[in-house]
């Protein structure tokens, strides 16, 4: 039997072949038993030793439903095949989580939250965020990220440390949910940091590397400011 095609709006979730190499070995079965576990216990007649070859060798990837499956017969949750999760889906999956049980718990119609998970882009009240970080073991970055603000978040970072930081601290304030202690020691930490590195570069009267140091470190920005975070509050994103 063919295996089914993927729906369009439904990509899989990002897959840890290694990892299910790894698990499967563990267990001491072969594809062979993978295969007829996920023919015979979790209704895929399509699955074949050679289609579980191929999951683990990175050439393609199973869909939610087969990774649900493949979790199911290596003993194992379906967070443990996923590599670093992006996307609001993403999230939900490797918790093991139906779309059904998050929409209950954050408190929203189920056809508002999947039109979140199809489009991208979590738009939830405060208070159904801090239900989902809850949920989903989400960090702020993580909320960020879900939220599709991460370019936003780029933006604000870069005018607040090559400007008056102090004026950027409500705007940041609206999309990351830091408490505004924090934000503003870590606004100051890097604002110092991004005029420090501008003022070493000017004074090493090199033309050709004018700025570079201060470019790389506004291209780098979001990361630097996750890590200004984790210092300054003992814990950051995961």
């Amino acid at each position: 039997m063919r295996r089914p095609p993927a729906l369009p709006n439904q990509p899989g979730p990002p897959f840890d072949a290694p990892a299910a190499r790894r698990l499967r070995a563990a267990l001491g079965m072969g594809p062979e038993h993978v295969a007829y576990g996920l023919r015979s216990s979790y209704g895929l007649p399509y699955v074949t030793p050679d289609l579980v070859i191929a999951w683990e060798r990175g050439a393609t990837s199973p869909s939610s439903p087969e990774l649900t499956a493949l979790a199911g017969v290596l003993w194992c949750s379906p967070g443990e095949l996923i590599g670093r999760p992006r996307t609001l889906r993403e999230h939900r999956i490797a918790r093991g989580f139906a779309p059904e049980d998050v929409a209950r718990a954050v408190g929203q119609e189920l056809r508002a939250y999947l039109r979140m998970e199809e489009g991208e882009r979590w738009q939830g009240t405060e208070r159904q965020s801090a239900a989902l970080a809850e949920l989903l073991g989400l960090s702020a970055s993580d909320l960020v990220t879900v939220a599709g603000r991460d370019a936003e978040l780029a933006d604000l970072l870069r005018g607040a440390v090559t400007t008056r930081w102090k004026a950027y601290v409500r705007p940041l304030g609206k999309v990351v949910p830091l408490e505004r202690r924090l934000l503003e020691g870590v606004l100051q930490e890097l604002h110092r940091t991004y005029q420090g590195q501008m003022v070493a570069t000017l004074n090493w009267g090199d033309a050709g590397d004018s700025g570079e140091g201060g470019r790389e470190f506004l291209d780098g920005i979001v990361d630097h400011f996750w890590t200004a975070v984790e210092n300054n509050s003992g814990r950051g994103p995961s």
